[in-house]
């Protein structure tokens, strides 16, 4: 299998489109992109001359004339002690619209970062609006280094810009068709959106191993439970990204899949064996760094068996500093999973140490999801440290010197997202049109047959049809293919007040179908689902996210696994359903139920 795979992940950096024909073949055209551009943090110059010179520049700054390297080691010898600081932060900001807070500490700051969530994306020409604010604001400080403007858009579940931007079928329905040109092309499509806003870097992908069954924050992030397959599909996500012009970030270093708990919650403890953590866990980093990934998002998660103690990842220099640089030879940037997670808080004891104790084991980024005030504590002590302890301010120079080379490295290639987008012609860019055709295409591969004995549906047979689920985009693909069904809908977050609601009256209006269609994709869609099971009716179940809440559901008639909520996901499921093709997606994982 390893050798299969190698051979399809180069394949897939060779593609340039894929296509599903009738004879289910992929359909492949040379690849006419860049090639990937090289990110080194680490190599500082050792031209003290070169640097000197640079230095007596009276107009230096981001986009003088110099050799990266060097350009970037004279912009942090320039630099105050406020600035180097700054340029290791990125916020979020509450809002459609930057706070006067955020541009402050660009204006007055150089802060290095911003990060878009998903209270910030309704609107499209808001964050269009937004970017060109805050790299505006650039300008008007003293060595004009442009920001790195981050999200996550994982595809699927996590999908942190919204508006018109493509719902994708995700990442486990990827393992699900196990073909590299599927990740390399999701990747390639998701990244033309964000280009098209301004957004140059992408907290993607999440190479997590599904191996905790009972985890909601990995789940159907992941693409599956086989280590070597997840570092494959991961490296090929990363290429395709890194195609279309962004910067990727593998996350969650060293691995967030063998847990339950929620880092924002808690800091996870996973106690796998050092033998487990190096053969399993860090193999999909290897194949990203091998891919020449931008940047690795540390993670707050502890592995007490690996390093004795139960310190986050994210606060260890023998993570970061020994595993990750030194074995690994990673030399792109380290970014923090967001600093006011419990996960980190917690172990530090307050938001302010949890700072200086990632600064100090080597983040060159920090993320943080709010902008402080100016006056924070967290500000207040990290700078005062930099003034007592030379130690602490030479880690920070060394990271500030990292954040501004990659920088340099990346907005001086050809391919890099312009800085400033202008918007134009948003409407034929997103939904990205050539993505749209793929997608469908993908969600067709990813489609996954766990039970078949009413399949496809024989309308001879069927009766009347009930569809049952809480997503609109189920109902849309469902009435297409059977206009005349009704349908049971309900909301996806329910709360327990409606779903004992829906437990008490679902079943009598069910009575009156023959055939009852029913997403599940929560614990809620489960327990409604199973007041199905003494009713006498043919019973379809067509599993969106996780498959695990589908697993003790064998007295249905037909399950079906779609891996994603999106509408290409539902329309590729009622396309199997209604007989247009036979489902040859896999599950990514042991089927505990078979």
């Amino acid at each position: 299998m390893g050798f299969q795979r190698v051979f399809l992940l180069l394949l897939a950096l060779i593609l340039t489109s894929c296509r599903h024909d009738g004879d289910d073949e992929v359909l492949v055209e040379e690849r006419k992109t860049p090639m990937p551009m090289v990110i080194d943090t680490q190599t500082y110059p050792t031209d003290t001359d070169a640097i000197a010179s640079a230095m007596a520049d009276s107009q230096l700054n981001f986009w003088s004339d110099y050799p990266h390297d060097i350009l970037a080691a004279a912009i942090t010898e320039k630099m105050t002690d406020e600035e180097l600081l700054a340029q290791l932060f990125m916020f979020g900001w509450h809002g459609q619209e930057p706070t006067p807070f955020l541009l402050r500490w660009i204006r007055e700051r150089s802060l290095g970062s911003v990060k878009i969530f998903g209270w910030n994306s309704e609107n499209l020409d808001k964050i269009i609006e937004s970017v060109n604010t805050v790299q505006t604001a650039v300008e008007s400080t003293r060595f004009k280094i442009p920001l790195f403007v981050a999200t996550d858009q994982e595809g699927g579940w996590i999908r942190h810009v919204k508006g018109e931007t493509s719902v994708t079928p995700g990442n486990m329905a990827i393992g699900a068709s196990s073909v590299p040109a599927d990740a390399y092309y999701s990747a390639f499509y998701i990244s033309r959106e964000l280009r098209a806003l301004g957004i140059n870097m992408n907290f993607a992908p999440t190479i997590d191993i599904f191996t905790d069954y009972d985890s909601t924050i990995i789940g159907s992030r992941s693409f599956g439970e086989d280590a070597e397959a997840v570092g494959i599909l991961g490296a090929a996500f990363i290429a395709g990204a890194t195609d279309a012009g962004l910067l990727s970030t593998a996350k969650h270093f060293p691995g967030h899949g063998d847990t339950s708990l929620d880092s924002h919650g808690y800091l996870p403890v996973i106690n796998i064996s050092k033998e487990t953590f190096y053969d399993r866990e860090i193999l999909p980093f290897r194949h990203a760094i091998d891919e020449n990934v931008a940047a690795i998002m540390s993670g707050h998660l502890s592995f007490p068996r690996v390093s004795g103690t139960k310190e986050p990842a994210s606060l260890s220099t023998f993570y970061l500093q020994e595993i990750l640089r030194k074995e690994l030879n990673f030399k792109g940037l380290i970014i923090t999973d967001d600093m006011q997670m419990n996960g980190a808080v917690m172990y530090a004891g307050n938001f302010s140490e949890a700072v200086h104790q990632a600064i100090a084991a080597g983040n060159q980024i920090l993320c943080a999801s709010i902008t402080p005030d100016l006056d924070s504590a967290m500000w207040v002590k990290n700078l005062s440290l930099m003034a007592t302890d030379e130690k602490f301010r030479s880690i920070v120079k060394k990271s500030a010197y990292g954040v501004i080379v990659a920088k340099l490295q990346y907005f001086k290639h050809e391919n890099s997202v312009p800085i400033f987008p202008d918007g134009k012609d948003m409407a034929e860019k997103i939904p990205d049109k050539e993505g749209t055709d793929f997608f469908l295409d993908q969600a067709v591969r990813s489609i996954t047959l766990k039970k078949g004995d009413f399949f496809p549906i024989d309308l001879d047979k069927a009766g009347r049809i009930l569809l049952v689920g809480q997503f609109d985009e189920f109902f849309e693909a469902g009435k297409r293919r059977f206009p005349d069904a009704n349908q049971w809908s309900y909301n996806y977050s329910i709360g327990p007040i409606e779903t004992l609601w829906n437990l008490d009256h679902f079943p009598a209006f069910a009575r009156n179908y023959d055939t009852i269609i029913t997403c599940v994709a929560t614990e809620e869609s489960l327990r409604i689902t199973r007041r199905l099971r003494y009713l006498g009716k043919k019973v379809i179940v067509v599993s969106a996210l996780s498959p695990i809440f589908v697993e003790d559901l064998d007295w249905a008639d037909t399950i079906l696994l779609a891996y994603s909520y999106s509408g290409f996901s539902f329309e590729a499921a009622f396309a199997a359903l209604a007989g247009d093709f036979v489902p040859t997606g896999e599950i990514p994982f042991k089927d505990t139920d078979g």
